[in-house]
């Protein structure tokens, strides 16, 4: 080739992609036609499609989607949610609101399933080489709490005793498993975490959503930081729909409280600045 085809072909490789093909009055996603996909395929499977390549089953579909559903939303007090509909009452627009919602979806806030999902990789890993669950289960906490991890992500839960959406997709995971759609091995590490970080206590430390999420990211084949991106992509549901609300209801510059209700100052006792400028030198 020339030198002139060289940089041509340099510059037709310098973005490739497996996941769009696209020409003057074609779109494929993964290879098939947009246009065979519109109304025969659910938006739930085109996430997956577009994520993993292939189309999944019905039964895998609906395992994914209950996860995703359940993850939609925790309310106003969720600082994500929070942070939108104030955005929205200083004047930002919808795409404003949710970028800066989903921009504090970060270790803390949005990061425990992923992390929670590394723990069962491990955890798998190990009993892999052992071939015992509660053995495997000890090891990987006790590298949590070495490297400093003072609390296991997915467990337990600031406001709720018992997250209601845990029992029920723990039920479908079963049903799943019990159908061979998955094989349930993730559930178990799921449970077995669950009662080692509960032995000994008064009261059992119960998985919450982020657990339960990713014991079916993991089931379905997904990685941790993808089990993070689709628990972003369900909660941008709840955050557009609160800063939507909020458009609805009006308001301007609201903050995280009323301002009837204040903050708590830390500071100084009010106090007089210096009128002697060597005073005030000697002081710094």
């Amino acid at each position: 080739m020339s030198a002139a085809e060289d940089i041509v072909d340099e510059a037709r490789q310098w973005w490739r992609t497996d996941i769009i093909d696209v020409h003057p009055g074609e779109i494929a996603l993964r290879g098939y036609p947009i246009q065979e996909l519109l109304g025969r395929v659910g938006f739930v499977d085109t996430i997956w499609l577009m994520l993993r390549g292939e189309l999944p089953s019905s039964e895998e579909a609906a395992l994914f989607e209950a996860a995703l559903v359940a993850s939609v939303d925790h309310g106003p007090q969720a600082p994500s949610i929070a942070i939108a509909r104030m955005a929205t009452t200083c004047g930002v627009p919808i795409n404003g609101a949710m970028a800066s919602a989903i921009n504090v979806l970060g270790d803390v806030h949005g990061g425990p399933g992923q992390q929670c999902m590394e723990v069962y990789l491990a955890i798998d890993e190990e009993l892999q080489r052992t071939g015992d669950l509660e053995e495997a289960t000890r090891v990987v906490l006790q590298r949590q709490r070495d490297a400093g991890v003072v609390y296991v992500p997915g467990f337990g839960h600031r406001f709720h005793p018992l997250d209601p959406r845990t029992p029920r997709l723990l039920s479908l995971v079963d049903a799943a498993a019990a159908a061979g759609v998955i094989d349930g091995r993730f559930a178990a590490i799921g449970r077995a975490v669950e009662d080692a970080i509960s032995a000994g206590r008064p009261q059992r430390i119960p998985m919450n959503v982020d657990g339960v999420t990713a014991v079916i990211y993991c089931e379905l084949g997904f990685t941790p930081e993808l089990g993070r991106g689709v628990f972003i992509l369900a909660r941008s549901v709840g955050i557009l729909a609160h800063a939507a609300e909020q458009m609805t209801q009006g308001g301007r510059i609201k903050g995280p409280m009323p301002k009837s209700i204040g903050y708590t100052y830390t500071g100084p006792a009010r106090r007089s600045v210096p009128i002697d400028g060597d005073e005030r030198r000697s002081t710094s």
